[in-house]
């Protein structure tokens, strides 16, 4: 059943406001996306009529009714898959993915994924993202890439994180395992992303792609075979690491597209990677993470160690 519906009367100051924006100033546990959809669904009557109209001008004294209709149940199915679990409350869930884990169902991961885990572990806690009940992905880590990921679990968190990552207000600290000596140790790559026409599952840095840009610094050198770099992200293009350290000249250790292994590699170095390290991973891990909670409006800070996988193949590493 429907919750009963919210009257509000708009005020005379408010006059001639277009009905979302109304609505939104009103009503800020729910997105102006999500207000725009009950809009455009029937959802809201001005005076008597209704109205789908989302720029329709309001006038001072006039009764708006909003009925909000029950959350439709989210295609993915929940599934009991473990999750680290850093921080949770009503409004954010932050997450330690694991390699191997894809975050969205897709064609050739239909299931098992991050959001059908989320599905499971939150259950009633999700009050929906634009009507579906759903965790809300504000940013995504690819498959192989390990670390901290948020997922917001109402309209305003959504809404709020969402702007912050638009706003470079997010913070994002990763540690990257890449060949070579990287040089110059501290620096920022500024490339336009977009689809490589050559190879359609590759990124490139490309004329007409989305500005992305990267800050990176050198934490250690491995002598001239490797480097651990850490990387900050100004924007969160797709492959964005990935593609802006191959550019630069040092591309991940492990990664399939990108990460082409050198001619002349140490032969312990070899052997790890060909019998102990994990198929198609690339050596990339979501180390921080900070954002300003949607609701107490505190600045939150998390931190994760690498996992198993980056710190056995340091230690190989250090040992050349």
């Amino acid at each position: 059943m429907p919750s009963p519906p919210q009257q509000i009367t708009v005020d005379h100051a408010e006059h001639n406001l277009r009905l979302d924006k109304f609505l939104a100033l009103k009503i800020p546990d729910l997105s102006r996306t999500r207000l725009q959809q009950l809009i455009e669904g029937g959802f809201v009557l001005v005076g008597q009529q209704t109205i789908t109209d989302t720029a329709f001008k309001v006038k001072g004294g006039q009764q708006i009714d909003l009925t909000v209709p029950p959350l439709v149940e989210a295609y993915p199915t929940p599934q009991n898959i473990p999750l680290e679990v850093v921080f949770e409350d009503e409004d954010v869930i932050v997450i330690n993915k694991p390699a191997g884990m894809v975050v969205h169902p897709a064609p050739g991961n239909p299931d098992g994924t991050l959001v059908n885990a989320l599905l499971n572990h939150c259950g009633e806690s999700l009050s929906g993202i634009n009507g579906v009940k759903r965790p809300g992905i504000v940013h995504r880590l690819d498959k192989e890439t390990s670390g901290l990921l948020i997922a917001a679990k109402n309209d305003k968190a959504h809404h709020s994180l969402a702007q912050q990552l638009a706003t470079r207000e997010m913070g994002r600290c990763y540690i990257a395992l890449v060949w070579g000596m990287a040089l110059p140790q501290v620096g920022t790559i500024e490339g336009p992303i977009g689809r490589d026409p050559r190879h359609r599952q590759r990124m490139a840095i490309r004329e007409g792609g989305k500005f992305a840009r990267t800050h990176y610094k050198v934490l250690k050198f491995f002598g001239n075979v490797a480097s651990m770099v850490e990387c900050r992200l100004d924007t969160g293009r797709t492959h964005q690491i990935r593609v802006h350290l191959t550019a630069k000249g040092f591309p991940l250790i492990g990664d399939p597209l990108y990460g082409k292994q050198p001619r002349s590699v140490p032969a312990a170095l070899k052997t790890f990677l060909g019998e102990r390290w994990p198929q198609s991973r690339q050596a990339l891990h979501a180390k921080g993470l900070s954002f300003i909670h949607p609701t107490s409006h505190e600045k939150l800070d998390f931190a994760a160690s690498l996992p198993e996988d980056m710190r056995n193949l340091i230690h190989v590493l250090e040992l050349l």
